[in-house]
């Protein structure tokens, strides 16, 4: 898994559920709920810069991009939107 500043990807997503966890808590102060809200915000910007850096091979781009067009068929989206990773070169004889 990708690590930035001792973190991984795992973890950083381990310590945003329990974020969520303490901020639903009753318990928890409109101090402390704040607190929680920037080291939420910092370690979703961690993440994102994570999965910006990861780089798919050809077959795991073509992979995702099949499941998200199996998706948007099951929820009845428009199936020719343009594929996450760009427009892709039409078949030969098209």
């Amino acid at each position: 898994m990708a690590e930035t500043g001792g973190r991984t990807f795992d973890d950083i997503t381990a310590r945003l559920d329990e974020i969520v966890s303490a901020v639903k808590s009753k318990d928890t102060s409109l101090e402390r709920t704040l607190d929680l809200l920037d080291e939420a915000i910092e370690l979703g910007s961690k993440a994102v810069e994570m999965v910006d850096r990861v780089e798919l091979s050809p077959r795991e781009a073509d992979l995702l991009d099949a499941k998200e067009a199996e998706a948007r068929a099951a929820s009845g989206e428009d199936a020719d939107a343009v594929p996450v990773n760009g427009p892709q070169d039409p078949p030969a004889g098209e």
